[in-house]
C-alpha cells in the first residue's frame, strides 16, 4: 500500500499534506494585498488550490481515506492560516471575505448567473464554508449583508437566498440560522400588511407610493441611530402607518430606523425633471428648499434636528454632486466649510446629469466604519456569552469535572461556532464562577478545589 511508504521515517500521506499546506501557502502568498481586499480573488484562490488537491488525491492516490484525510487537514490549515490572515493580522479577515463574496453572489446585478449557476456557485462556497473555524464571524457579516439585500430589495432570487440558509442550517443547525429565517419571515408578513394598509388607509392622506417593513426585535442587526426631524410631507403618512398598525396589534411599540429608509424624489427646479434616489436624511434636507432657494447651514441643521457629526456628513453629500452648492460656489467643499453655521446654502440650478434617475444614497465611510467596528464589538460579547452558558451547561450535566475535561468539553462544543483560546475560557470561566457566588438563585453554586496546578483543578457544582 501506498500509505505504508515512508521517505526517512515519514508516512507518504503526511508528506501529501505538507506538500498541500506548501503549494497552497504559495498560492496565497501572489497578490496579498488584493486578496485582503477582494472577496470575489480570494474565493477564486482559495478554491483553485483545492481543486488541484482534490485532482491529487483522487487521481494518483484513488481517493484513499488516508490521503483524503491528510488534504482535510492541510485545506483546513490553509482556510485559517494563510498570508491574509497574516497580512492582516485579523484570523476573523477569512470569515468576513466568504460572507462578501456571497453577498456579491446573491445581491441583484446586471451580471447575475442563471439558477444552476447560482447554484453551482453556493456550493463552492459552502467547500470553504466547511473549513471556517470562525463561523460566528461569518454569522455576523453574512446576516448583516442579507438583512440589507432584503431591506433594499437587492436579493437576485428569493430561492438562492432560501437555498443557502438550509445549506447553513445543515451544517451548523437549526440555531445558527433561526435569526435568518426570522428575517425571511418578517419580510413576507411586512408585503402582507402592506396590502392591508394601502385597502383600509384613505387614499387623500398622501398621492405617493409608501411602503413598510415590520422588523422583529432581536432577529435584524440593526439599532436605531441618529434623530431625525421628518417634512410635514413625510410624516403625515408615518403617523396614518402607526394608527393603523396600534388599532391591529395593540401593546405593540413602533420604533423607526429612518437610518435604513429610502426615498425618491421628483426634482423639477432644474432644466431636467430628474428622479433623485436619496435616503430619507437626505430628503429631509432637500425638502427644506421647497418653498426658498437659500437656507443657511444652521437653519437646515434645526429644521431636521440631526446630530452632529452626521448631519455634515449628509449634507456634504449632496454638495460634492452639486445638486446643493455653498453661496460662494467652492470648487472643493468639505466638513470644515460648514462648521460656520451662517454659510448659505443655496439650490443649484445649474445641475446637470446624464442620467435621468439618479442614486445619491451612497454609504457613508464614516459609517461604514462605525458599522465595522459595532460589528466586530457584537462578536465579542456574544463570544463571552456563549462561552460562559457552554460552562454552565457542562457543569450541570458533570457536576464534577477537573479543569482540563472543562477546558477539553468548552472547546469541543464550541467547536462548530468557533475556536475559543485557553486564556479566553479560563477568563469566563472566573466571570462566572463570579456572577454565580453573586447571584446563587440564577445559577448552580461553583465550589473551586484548588490542588497543584490547573490540569489538576476540580470543579463541582453545589
Amino acid at each position: 500500500m501506498l500509505t505504508a511508504y515512508t521517505q526517512n521515517g515519514t508516512p507518504l500521506f503526511q508528506l501529501v499534506e505538507v506538500h498541500i499546506r506548501s503549494h497552497g501557502a504559495t498560492a496565497m502568498a501572489r497578490n496579498t494585498d488584493q486578496l485582503s481586499n477582494e472577496p470575489r480573488s480570494f474565493v477564486l484562490a482559495i478554491l483553485e488550490v483545492y481543486d488541484r488537491s482534490s485532482k491529487l488525491i483522487n487521481g494518483a492516490f484513488k481517493g484513499d481515506h488516508g490521503f483524503a484525510t491528510a488534504m482535510d487537514k492541510a485545506f483546513g490549515h490553509l482556510v485559517n492560516n494563510n498570508a491574509v490572515t497574516q497580512f492582516t493580522r485579523n484570523s476573523a479577515k477569512i470569515s468576513e471575505l466568504l460572507a462578501r463574496y456571497c453577498d456579491t453572489v446573491l445581491k441583484k446585478s446586471t451580471k447575475n448567473p442563471d439558477e444552476l449557476e447560482l447554484e453551482e456557485s453556493l456550493n463552492r462556497v459552502m467547500i470553504i464554508f466547511r473549513y471556517v473555524e470562525e463561523k460566528d464571524v461569518f454569522q455576523k457579516f453574512y446576516s448583516k449583508m442579507l438583512a440589507k439585500r432584503l431591506v433594499a430589495g437587492l436579493s437576485a432570487s428569493d430561492d438562492a437566498e432560501a437555498t443557502m440558509i438550509s445549506k447553513l442550517k445543515a451544517v451548523c443547525g437549526f440555531e445558527y440560522t433561526s435569526k435568518l429565517q426570522r428575517m425571511f419571515q418578517d419580510i413576507g408578513l411586512s408585503r402582507d400588511l402592506n396590502d392591508q394598509f394601502r385597502t383600509t388607509s384613505p387614499t387623500t392622506v398622501f398621492d405617493f407610493e409608501f411602503i413598510v417593513q415590520i422588523l422583529s426585535t432581536g432577529a435584524w442587526p440593526f439599532s436605531e441611530r441618529n434623530n431625525l426631524t421628518l417634512p410635514v410631507t413625510l410624516e403625515r403618512p408615518v403617523n396614518v402607518f402607526r394608527d393603523f398598525y396600534h388599532n391591529k396589534y395593540n401593546g405593540r411599540k413602533l420604533t423607526w430606523l429612518f437610518n435604513l429608509s429610502r426615498c425618491e424624489l421628483s426634482a423639477n427646479c432644474y432644466k431636467n425633471k430628474y428622479i433623485l434616489q436619496v435616503s430619507t436624511y437626505q430628503a429631509a434636507i432637500l425638502m427644506c428648499f421647497n418653498t426658498v432657494d437659500v437656507r443657511t447651514v444652521s437653519q437646515i441643521r434645526s429644521e431636521v434636528e440631526c446630530e452632529q457629526p452626521f448631519f455634515n456628513q449628509i449634507l456634504l453629500s449632496l454638495l460634492k454632486v452639486k445638486v446643493l452648492v455653498l453661496q460662494d460656489e467652492t470648487e472643493e467643499v468639505d466638513e470644515k466649510d460648514l462648521e460656520n453655521g451662517s454659510v448659505n446654502v443655496k439650490l443649484n440650478f445649474a445641475f446637470k446629469s446624464k442620467k435621468l434617475r439618479i442614486n445619491l444614497n451612497v454609504p457613508i465611510r464614516s459609517e461604514q466604519k462605525q458599522e465595522e467596528d459595532a460589528t466586530n464589538r457584537v462578536i465579542e460579547e456574544d463570544r463571552k456569552l456563549l462561552i460562559q452558558a457552554t460552562i454552565v451547561r457542562i457543569m450541570k450535566m458533570r457536576k464534577q469535572l477537573k479543569h482540563q475535561q472543562l477546558v477539553g468539553e468548552t472547546m469541543q462544543l464550541l467547536a462548530n461556532r468557533f475556536k475559543p483560546g485557553v486564556a479566553i475560557i479560563k477568563v469566563n470561566f472566573l466571570w462566572t464562577l463570579t456572577l454565580t457566588t453573586n447571584f446563587s438563585n440564577l445559577i448552580p453554586l461553583f465550589a473551586e478545589m484548588y490542588r497543584n496546578s490547573d490540569s489538576e483543578r476540580v470543579y463541582e457544582t453545589g
